[in-house]
């Protein structure tokens, strides 16, 4: 099992918009092959800091996520609202 941690800033005034569009967006990452689990977490103190943890069965279907149109088309309506390059970790259990 593979477990990605996404750390995302966020522009201030897209908190909202990438709050509602994570959440959309939500149920067809889970349902993705390989994908069993996913959250988006917002820091305490620093609420334009967002964190998404995902569970994935390999690196493979990790990759092949990644690879995806699905992903590419919300990763390019996403990056729009960053105000730093994500930073990233893949992590076994």
């Amino acid at each position: 099992m593979i477990i990605r941690f996404v750390k995302l800033e966020i522009h201030p005034e897209h908190i909202l918009d990438f709050k509602t569009f994570t959440s959309a967006e939500k149920e067809d990452i889970i349902t993705f092959p390989g994908c069993s689990h996913l959250e988006v977490l917002q820091d305490v103190n620093n609420p334009s800091v967002f964190f998404t943890v995902s569970h994935w069965q390999s690196e493979n279907a990790l990759n092949q996520y990644r690879d995806s149109s699905f992903f590419q088309t919300n990763w390019k309506k996403v990056k729009l609202w960053f105000t730093a390059k994500p930073e990233a970790w893949s992590l076994s259990k």
